[in-house]
């Protein structure tokens, strides 16, 4: 069985960083397309950033500059660095990724979601 599962969140102060990390396990094929999503209290979720298997990147204007994702397709694993947090970029972040199973199965995934909170 396919799932994600990320790790690397917690409590910073603003201008502070954190580096989140989405590991992809099971029997996998090939991953495609990866992502970050996050979802902040009473507002809806949003796409923060995302790769392609080629490696091109895509960002949500309110992250572009601070925020980097990255991928090791070695390890099945999509990161998240994030510099220069701010209060607003507080949410539950969720790894998100279009994942071929050993099955010929291609389906997206959730992860379970990780807490980052930026607060002084």
């Amino acid at each position: 069985q396919v799932q994600l599962v990320e790790s690397g969140g917690g409590l910073v102060q603003p201008g502070g960083s954190l580096r989140l990390s989405c590991a992809a396990s099971g029997s996998i094929s090939s991953i495609n397309y990866m992502a970050w999503h996050r979802q902040a209290p009473g507002k809806e979720r949003e796409l923060v950033a995302s790769v392609t298997s080629g490696g091109t990147t895509n960002y949500a204007d309110s992250v572009k500059g601070r925020f980097t994702i990255s991928r090791d397709n070695g390890k099945n694993t999509v990161y998240l660095q994030m510099n220069s947090l701010k209060p607003e970029d507080t949410a539950v972040y969720y790894c998100y990724a279009s994942i071929q199973a050993a099955s010929g199965l291609l389906r997206y995934y959730w992860g379970q979601g990780t807490q980052a909170t930026v607060s002084s």
